[in-house]
């Protein structure tokens, strides 16, 4: 079964490769050297969906950024990961942060957004009452 995987990954990494080549100017070298890259890339991937093998493409911890989130299932990187695409995963936000050992409660957004959310809500203050929509004393 090896085997087979092996020349499929062949197969596919020839037909991505004379695409690439096709689209840009490739030496001889540059082919045989991309050619091998995604020849392996695709084994590794084949392999990591044999085993069932899940390995976080960053640390969990780090994977909450300044600009960026890091999708711990595909590597991708974003500025919030969203029920859509974790969806393609075939994750609910609750899944993916217990899979990951996330806290309930936290953010699937980048620190910068995070901020300025807590800045746009601290500027509403929603908590405090406006003047006028006070609750008028019942004259008796």
């Amino acid at each position: 079964m090896a085997d087979k995987q092996n020349d499929d990954a062949f197969v596919q990494a020839m037909s991505i490769t004379t695409a690439q080549a096709g689209v840009r100017p490739m030496t001889a070298q540059e082919i045989v050297a991309y050619a091998k890259e995604v020849a392996a890339g695709i084994r590794q991937l084949q392999g990591n969906a044999v085993t069932g093998a899940t390995e976080p493409a960053v640390n969990p911890k780090d994977a909450v950024r300044e600009t960026s989130v890091v999708c711990l299932e595909c590597g991708a990187k974003f500025k919030m990961l969203t029920k859509r695409h974790l969806a393609q995963h075939g994750l609910t936000p609750e899944e993916y942060k217990a899979k990951w050992g996330l806290k309930k409660g936290s953010s699937l957004a980048c620190k910068s957004i995070q901020r300025m959310r807590r800045q746009k809500m601290q500027d509403m203050q929603l908590w405090t009452r406006r003047k006028g929509s006070e609750p008028e004393a019942s004259a008796e």
